[in-house]
């Protein structure tokens, strides 16, 4: 009976304590009543962006280097013990390798991070083919190499939206200019952050040209339309190779559903193999073999151009 008795009372202190909280609701100002959501969406928003290190300011950053944020760590962590887990699942059916192994998958975000630099290098090359020819078009039509800088951002844009990565440093460099930066400087600090041997050349041709007062439209039509051949070459390659690498993709998982196959339709047929030293021996020299026809493999399909 008391029971019975309390469950009423309680249900009118929490009728009421959502009164009050609806009242307090009513009296904040319209843009602070979602304060509490908005703060929690923008402590999400962090935690999915946020890299480790300090500024992403466009000046800030250097192209040789990339920084993970804290989803990408725990994504590709958790993509390295997939992987450490399948292998030990596959050629040893031991959860004791797994837990030898797993320290090798944690290792797998820094290798994880080079790939996606690369990836932005090339992306950020692949820009730079055809903001090059925007430029040099701009001092063609008769602009300053300051105003030239301002209309390629505009042409950039319409390209590569407002977030391409060609763009955000045109527009930063043409900032810095406005600062009274000159523009052999704001070039300069952008090719050495690049790392991109191809927008290095140009920067120092540029930067030549503009000191000596040389016929810098002809100079730069000339470079630009060199760069550019270069560039596309090199993207020529990688397309042509795009299947070679897509076949090795399914040749690297081929040994994983071949075991898993015959494991399927000839139960026990891998026992000798994990019962026994010899068995773990010549899986050992399987895994080995494996791991090193991927690391050649990927060697080999690596193609640049010097």
């Amino acid at each position: 009976m008391e029971k019975l008795r309390l469950i009423p009372c309680m249900n009118f202190r929490k009728r009421q304590r959502r009164k009050r909280e609806d009242k307090k609701q009513e009296r904040m100002p319209p843009g602070n009543r979602d304060a509490g959501q908005t703060r929690l969406k923008a402590v999400w928003k962090k935690w999915g962006n946020f890299k480790t290190g300090t500024s992403l300011q466009p000046q800030a950053i250097s192209y040789d280097t990339y920084r993970l944020t804290i989803k990408e760590w725990i994504m590709s962590a958790a993509a390295g013990l997939g992987c450490c887990g399948a292998a030990a699942y596959t050629f040893y059916r031991s959860g004791r390798v797994f837990l030898f192994l797993s320290p090798l998958g944690l290792l797998y975000p820094f290798y994880y991070k080079k790939e996606l630099c690369k990836k932005r290098k090339e992306r950020l090359k692949s820009e730079f083919k055809e903001g090059v020819l925007i430029l040099a078009a701009s001092l063609s039509a008769g602009y300053s190499i300051e105003n030239a800088l301002s209309a390629s951002v505009t042409e950039l844009n319409m390209l590569y939206g407002p977030q391409g990565m060609l763009a955000v440093e045109f527009a930063d460099m043409a900032r810095q200019i406005g600062l009274n930066r000159t523009a052999e400087q704001a070039f300069e600090s952008f090719a050495e952050r690049s790392g991109i041997e191809e927008i290095r050349s140009f920067v120092q041709v540029l930067t030549v040209a503009k000191r000596s007062g040389g016929e810098l439209v002809s100079i730069m039509s000339r470079t630009a339309d060199s760069i550019r051949d270069k560039i596309q070459v090199h993207e020529e390659i990688r397309t042509m190779t795009a299947s070679r690498r897509l076949e090795q993709r399914i040749m690297n998982l081929l040994p994983f559903f071949i075991i898993l196959y015959i494991d399927m339709t000839s139960p026990g047929f891998f026992d000798l193999m994990y019962t026994t030293a010899t068995g773990c021996f010549l899986m050992t020299g399987c895994l080995v073999i494996y791991v090193t026809a991927i690391w050649l493999s990927g060697r080999i399909l690596d193609i640049g151009i010097s």
